[in-house]
């Protein structure tokens, strides 16, 4: 949540072309963020009391954000897909945030609720609802820039966002209503609206004009095919009740598809605001370098490779409930976590002696 705030803080004036109603609220909301998830990891591992002080110090935090958003929004004279994505994303990250204070207040004994049935309206509301839709709403922006696409349809985007918001309702109406069917049909939406989606990815891939496979494209490649790959378990899972299809599907959009799209536009995103902040004035003046040259080649090849292998083998051993290769793919994903922590420090402190 922090590096999606992070990149929202730079991406929200490109994409609504105003200025933040307060771009100074983003130095509040990664402490208290911060503060709020070590508190709530600490409640769920010993210590429940601290559960819903967590929470709070995070419901702070991202009712900020919600509302910074919503304020900058409102200065937007005219509305397109993208800003429409934005919108609604926020209002159901806004109703998640309510549920999940709720769940804490319950866990930690202060109110009396079904935790198990918010939590399905919690997941679905942050996770389809908000980190999945923002992700539709900006790869219209950033997919076509960093693939030069042109000439592509932006109907199928449209569909996928229509039913994957009808889905999250449906969920949201079941959890209150207690319809289980309500429930299903929400399932079988969000899978529907992701589909679609991915139909519209290809489309924009296929009319790409920069036709280079980077380690960028490689990791949105793997992390569209570990959508599909998620949406297929899923859907297995609820034909045949297996629990390791549910897990093995949780996992693959988890760390297959947010994971890389989140490390693979970190290579595209990182170089140019470094570039932009540190080089962009000596244009014109002295030599500066190109966006590739502060790319480290070898240790984000490494992070895609241990990083792929390690979601791959990690899938296996769920599907295979076998612990041996679990911690054998966990020891993969260390390898590419530790090759991305030094690509990131790599292009943040990226210098070059300028004659």
């Amino acid at each position: 949540m922090m590096t999606i705030f992070g990149a929202m803080a730079q991406l929200v004036p490109v994409v609504l072309e105003v200025g933040h109603f307060g771009v100074e609220l983003f130095y509040a909301i990664w402490p208290l963020l911060g503060i709020g998830t070590i508190m709530m990891a600490f409640g769920f591992l010993s210590y429940p009391m601290l559960l819903p002080f967590g929470g709070v110090v995070v419901l702070i935090a991202m009712m900020i954000f919600v509302m910074e958003i919503f304020l900058t929004i409102k200065k937007v004279k005219e509305f397109n897909l993208v800003i429409s994505s934005i919108l609604i994303s926020n209002i159901f990250l806004f109703f998640g945030i309510i549920f999940g204070l709720i769940m804490a207040l319950g866990y930690a004994g202060m109110i009396s609720v079904d935790i198990h049935t918010l939590l399905k309206s919690h997941v679905f509301l942050v996770i389809v609802g908000y980190i999945i839709i923002t992700i539709m709403g900006l790869s219209l922006v950033l997919l076509p820039m960093f693939g030069l696409s042109h000439g592509f349809s932006k109907k199928p985007l449209k569909i996928s966002m229509t039913i994957v918001s009808l889905s999250v309702l449906s969920v949201m109406i079941s959890s209150l209503s207690g319809v289980v069917f309500m429930e299903y049909v929400g399932y079988t939406l969000a899978a529907l609206g992701l589909f679609v989606y991915f139909y519209f990815i290809k489309t924009i891939y296929k009319t790409r004009a920069r036709k280079e496979i980077d380690v960028y494209a490689k990791s949105l490649i793997f992390a569209y095919f570990s959508l599909i790959s998620s949406l297929v378990l899923g859907l297995s899972y609820l034909l045949s009740g297996y629990e390791p299809l549910l897990l093995t599907s949780v996992w693959m959009i988890f760390f297959g598809f947010f994971a890389f799209t989140i490390t693979g536009h970190m290579y595209k995103i990182v170089p140019f605001l470094v570039w932009f902040e540190r080089f962009s004035p000596l244009v014109g003046k002295q030599k500066v370098p190109m966006l590739a040259d502060m790319l480290p080649a070898k240790s984000a090849s490494a992070q895609f490779i241990f990083c792929a292998l390690g979601v791959l083998v990690v899938a296996a051993a769920l599907l295979l409930q076998d612990e041996v290769v679990l911690k054998a793919g966990a020891s993969f994903l260390l390898v590419g976590a530790l090759a991305f922590l030094r690509s990131v420090f790599y292009m943040i402190n990226y210098k070059q002696n300028i004659i």
